[in-house]
């Protein structure tokens, strides 16, 4: 089961990019409030969570479900990298 394995790895290293990149914006603006900023870290713990339990979960179709699964990292991992871009 490599396609388990290789889509933790992703929605790990996706979200911890995130995060990552939000601790970057606090360290270059310290002047502004980051509020904002823990709401993002917050919503990509939670969604890190959400895709684990979706990936750990069985189904009939395996091939379907991690495919469904993957694009949904894309599409909140987008989501989040958008919110990051409009901290400004």
């Amino acid at each position: 089961m490599a396609n388990v394995r290789n889509l933790k790895k992703d929605i790990n290293y996706v979200l911890g990019d995130i995060i990552e990149a939000v601790y970057v914006w606090e360290f270059a603006n310290t002047d502004k409030d980051t509020k904002g900023s823990e709401a993002i870290i917050d919503e990509a713990i939670t969604t890190f969570d959400e895709l684990i339990v979706k990936v750990n979960a069985k189904n009939e179709n395996p091939k379907a479900h991690f495919k469904a699964i993957n694009s949904e990292l894309e599409t909140k991992g987008r989501a989040l990298i958008e919110k990051i871009n409009n901290l400004g």
